[in-house]
């Protein structure tokens, strides 16, 4: 039984609600130049860290459960360690450890996939997010697996390449590909082992949609992957190539491709008896694409014949409803989240954002669990995004968010109010400047409407970030942090996120004396979740991660 809050002798309950705001992507920039959080109009972020209390806090690598420090943040890991309080070991850290140990390879999953195949001497589908960025997956865990699957006695393995663009460098697909086809050249060598890339295309072309919100994506890609319709090429590196000087889009958006061999056949579409895993494994963009191969009833798109395969996930990515139904390594199991807690405590409760973020701000943030803790007391609301690029609405629905979440202050009937802006974050990730500083300015626009909402209230807001991604749009040399030029001589635009820490405002402006006049330095986004249960009149558990707050009154 979850244990009760202890009710504080050092902080009461503000007369208003406590509002936590997430400006997604929106971090402290390292250098000037690129960093459009710096270079936006941000007079109400910049009234805050002038006139109330403020810290930084470390959003990436160990400090959200990731491998190491040079692992950038990410909006999942984020929502995690904010919503839960504690830093959890996460799932590039998790599957690191299941391939070093060998426990991947041990588990009944992996048998079965591999079992699949060799007894039905099929095919070894391998699809995921082709690069290193260590958001979603990562290279070394690709080619594990195929190491693994030889040393199983599969026989024939396709990888299906989604390419990056968005968590490393913009144009780096063909590296990654010529790094990779060395790789097969060795393992391919002698004794009977067949292993190629048969499709691919960019991750917001195809396959990695996320929170039902275009599910034209993930048909493109199971036309791709599965059926080997569209256009061919003799490999993945002449694709790349034609298709960049064809569209001059980034990875993220290339068209989709099927490799065929010398007689023109698609080398890997997925037939009956085959097997398949998603080695993503984190979990947003990966739903789709599991619920296509794994759910009988399937309203979204026609697949036409289903082939009937032994598939699994790298990991779990939903707990709630058990997707999919085989993984090859179990994920973080977290407990005992905030949302929990003040379930728990009877506290009345509203999460909000658009498509893009909702699913952080509820499922991520209540630690990876679909649904609410009590239908009673909690409200979720999801406004729906545009389908189009976000560097041509780099406002995206933010004054829709701010619209429903003033509402909420106003009606009293709320204690806790959560919210997230995907601004920062979504238009950070298309490499476009302008559009990043029109995005920040936007979510400074919508924080001053929230402010005066929270002051008539009587409220508390806290307003900080998961990760940074806006305040570091160009690519930097790492020695000098000189920016990277393009051929042409213009900066070389950067869509991944940073390594930079993110700001921390504290807006009190009922009884500003009630809280200490500045934040305690030195700690993480975790330790959000601590002072949201300080600013609603608790004391956190022992074991979570300290508040930012040092004294009350």
């Amino acid at each position: 039984m979850l244990e009760r809050l202890k009710k504080s002798d050092r902080f009461h309950k503000p007369s208003g609600p406590v509002v936590l705001a997430i400006m997604d992507g929106v971090g402290i920039g390292k250098y000037a130049e690129g960093d459009a959080v710096l270079s936006a109009l941000t007079p109400n972020l910049d009234a805050l860290k002038a006139n109330y209390p403020y810290t930084t806090l470390k959003a990436h690598g160990m400090a959200v459960g990731l491998p190491s420090d040079d692992d950038m943040g990410n909006s999942e890991v984020g929502h995690n360690a904010i919503g839960c309080g504690r830093v959890f070991d996460q799932g590039a850290s998790l599957v690191n450890q299941a391939i070093a140990t060998g426990a991947l390879f041990a588990g009944n999953a992996w048998k079965e996939v591999t079992g699949n195949a060799v007894q039905n001497q099929s095919a070894l589908h391998l699809i995921g997010l082709f690069s290193d960025g260590n958001v979603h997956s990562h290279m070394d865990h690709l080619k594990a697996l195929v190491k693994g699957a030889k040393e199983a006695g599969v026989k024939r393995v396709r990888v299906h390449t989604l390419l990056d663009g968005r968590d490393v460098e913009k144009t780096s697909a063909h590296l990654y590909v010529e790094d990779f086809e060395r790789f097969l050249a060795e393992v391919n060598a002698g004794d009977g082992f067949d292993a190629k890339i048969a499709s691919g295309g960019g991750r917001m072309n195809i396959t990695m949609d996320r929170y039902g919100a275009d599910w034209s994506m993930v048909a493109r890609g199971w036309k791709t992957h599965v059926r080997g319709e569209g256009r061919t090429f003799g490999s993945a590196a002449e694709a790349i190539r034609v298709l960049r000087e064809e569209t001059e889009a980034i990875d993220q958006d290339l068209p989709a491709f099927v490799i065929v061999g010398e007689d023109g056949r698609p080398v890997g579409p997925i037939v009956d008896n085959d097997s398949v895993v998603f080695f993503n494994f984190r979990g947003d963009r990966a739903l789709e694409l599991t619920s296509a191969f794994e759910d009988d009833e399937f309203p979204y798109f026609d697949r036409g014949q289903r082939p009937k395969v032994v598939y699994a996930g790298m990991m779990q990515y939903d707990g709630d409803k058990g997707i999919p139904s085989r993984f090859l390594v179990s994920p973080p199991a977290i407990d005992r989240t905030l949302g929990e807690f003040l379930a728990n405590e009877g506290v009345r409760m509203f999460a909000i954002s658009e498509t893009q973020k909702y699913g952080h701000v509820t499922y991520f943030f209540n630690g990876n669990r679909l649904g609410k803790f009590n239908e009673q007391l909690e409200s979720y609301q999801e406004i729906t995004s545009d389908i189009l690029p976000f560097e041509q609405r780099p406002w995206m629905k933010a004054a829709e968010i701010t619209d429903a979440v003033i509402a909420a202050i106003e009606s009293g009937q709320y204690d806790f109010i959560r919210l997230n802006f995907p601004n920062g974050d979504m238009v950070g990730h298309t490499g476009v400047y302008a559009a990043a500083e029109i995005a920040v300015e936007t979510v400074d626009l919508c924080l001053a409407r929230l402010m005066k909402a929270v002051r008539k209230a009587g409220g508390v807001m806290l307003v900080s970030a998961d990760h940074g991604n806006a305040d570091d749009m160009f690519e930097h040399e790492k020695k000098t942090g000189a920016v990277k030029s393009e051929e042409d001589g213009t900066p070389k635009a950067k869509t991944a996120h940073s390594l930079n820490p993110v700001p921390c405002h504290l807006y009190a402006p009922a009884n500003p004396d009630a809280y200490s006049k500045a934040l305690r330095p030195g700690l993480g986004i975790s330790s959000l979740a601590a002072t949201c249960m300080n600013l609603l009149g608790f004391e956190a558990p022992e074991d979570y991660d300290p508040s930012l707050l040092e004294t009350g009154k």
